[in-house]
């Protein structure tokens, strides 16, 4: 039986926002019809979120660990049927859609095993008594994912919040509300998880409002564009709660004089061209060594040319399609501004349908749009530098600080390089775009509020730390 029977897609009550179209981008194609959350929906689904969460918070950890297990094996188990979702709806190839499923599945292993971390410390005191701290579930965790990599931006909150003894209300984008949402919610009643504890709402603008402004919700985890998180973390903050906030990014690759030209040019094609540039931490600015620069736009324009675009189910391609109508309408009015200031065009800036060609930019400076701002498109704005220092400089420059990428064939003298540059996460010798389930992922700026997933950092995130004090008898006090 597949994974993803209607009657699995929803543990609550009827949605009443309506309908709408599951839209395949590279055809578009309608795949299904999703129920829709109204913010009445997510009032009612807090309420009924934080009943369960008291059960679920005491249950034992081994029980809790189990079904996060369980939930891993099934990603696993079903990765074809989960695969196929991933390439249609989010316009995924297969590959990045089967890195999804791996990082998912690991997420769901690594949240196992923060059930049973250490829950506090023992705190010497002044007085006779035991002082502890102890880590304590926040209680609902409202969870707002984007639809670029649906599925490993939900579970990374989904999985370690409810790990830790939470109830979740999960608001997926609604054009990836399958693969972002209602798969979570397949795998998780597969796996056993107890009623009512995982919420899906799909929605837009005002379903999310709802799920951060509900006074049962104490935790915000937010994935999506910096605009949109000064409005969350802002709305967060009146309602006097946590908001963790990973937001867009313009990241640099950084390609130093004495790097391999070949192998530069090769991280910079994955870093900037996977997955159409719909990825916060694709490289959005390539800075390189003046010496290096008119091989490095060659090799990088003829590496563009070589790539297939097109559907990615019904054809081996190395880009998809963009998400909608509108990203594509963004993505080629920064390329077209970008020509008009004075950048070169070397190859791409054409589409068919939703397929946007991988496009170089050369001669590319301060002003230049696509260099400035975040595309989100496959477009490489190509920049030269004539020292370290400006190209320190460069780096740092703009409000982003999510990821780094310095190439060159001394790593050491590269690290010491990161170190200059303010960035959430750097990468020696390799492109802008990782992820890990055990590392700690976040930006810096107006990437957002730091590191608040992965390892450690998903204690910290959704969990409160009490401290507690215990006396043998009661104590007088002066009055």
């Amino acid at each position: 039986m597949p994974l993803l029977e209607p009657t699995l897609w929803q543990d609550g009550p009827t949605l009443t926002g309506g309908a709408a179209p599951v839209v395949e981008p590279a055809t578009g194609r309608t795949l299904a019809t999703l129920a829709l959350a109204a913010p009445a929906d997510v009032a009612e689904s807090a309420v009924r979120a934080r009943a369960a969460q008291e059960d679920w918070a005491r249950a034992g950890h081994m029980e809790r660990a189990a079904v996060l297990r369980r939930a891993g094996d099934l990603f696993a188990a079903h990765a074809g049927e989960l695969r196929d979702w991933l390439v249609r709806e989010s316009g995924s190839i297969p590959g990045k859609a089967d890195f999804e499923l791996h990082v998912a599945a690991q997420e769901c292993y690594e949240a196992a095993a923060l059930a049973s971390r250490p829950a506090g410390q023992v705190l010497p005191s002044e007085a006779p008594r035991l002082s502890f701290t102890r880590r304590v579930p926040a209680g609902v965790v409202g969870v707002v994912a984007p639809f670029n990599a649906p599925l490993i931006l939900s579970i990374r909150s989904v999985a370690p919040a409810l790990a830790l003894g939470n109830a979740v209300l999960l608001k997926p984008d609604r054009r990836t509300a399958v693969c972002g949402g209602l798969a979570l919610a397949a795998v998780f009643a597969a796996a056993g998880l107890p009623a009512g504890l995982l919420h899906v709402l799909p929605g837009g603008a005002e379903t999310g409002a709802a799920v951060v402004a509900d006074p049962l919700v104490r935790v915000v985890s937010f994935t999506g564009s910096t605009a949109a998180g000064r409005i969350v973390g802002e709305l967060a903050g009146r309602h006097l709660k946590r908001a963790h906030l990973e937001l867009g990014g313009n990241s640099a690759l950084v390609v130093l004089k004495d790097a391999d030209v070949e192998a530069a040019v090769a991280q910079a094609s994955w870093g900037t061209f996977f997955h159409q540039g719909q990825i916060c931490m694709t490289a959005g600015r390539h800075l390189v060594h003046a010496s290096l620069y008119d091989e490095y736009v060659e090799r990088l324009a003829a590496r563009a040319e070589a790539l297939a675009v097109g559907d990615p189910y019904r054809e081996p391609v190395h880009l998809g399609p963009l998400i909608d109508r509108g990203q594509l309408e963004r993505v080629h009015g920064l390329v077209e501004a970008s020509t008009e200031r004075g950048a070169k065009l070397v190859v791409g800036g054409t589409y068919e349908d939703l397929c946007y060609r991988p496009t170089v930019l050369a001669g590319v400076a301060d002003d230049t749009p696509a260099y400035a701002e975040e595309v989100f498109g496959p477009v490489a704005p190509v920049r030269s530098f004539a020292t370290e220092e400006e190209a320190v400089a460069l780096a740092s420059a703009g409000p982003y600080g999510l990821s780094l990428g310095i190439v060159t064939r001394d790593a050491a003298r590269g690290m010491e390089l990161a170190e200059r540059i303010p960035t959430g996460i750097a990468h020696v010798n390799d492109q802008t775009v990782n992820d890990e389930a055990v590392a700690p992922f976040g930006g810096v700026g107006a990437s957002g509020t730091g590191a608040r997933f992965g390892g450690e950092a998903n204690l910290d995130a959704f969990t409160e730390l009490r401290w507690t004090t215990v006396r043998s008898t009661p104590t007088g006090h002066p009055f």
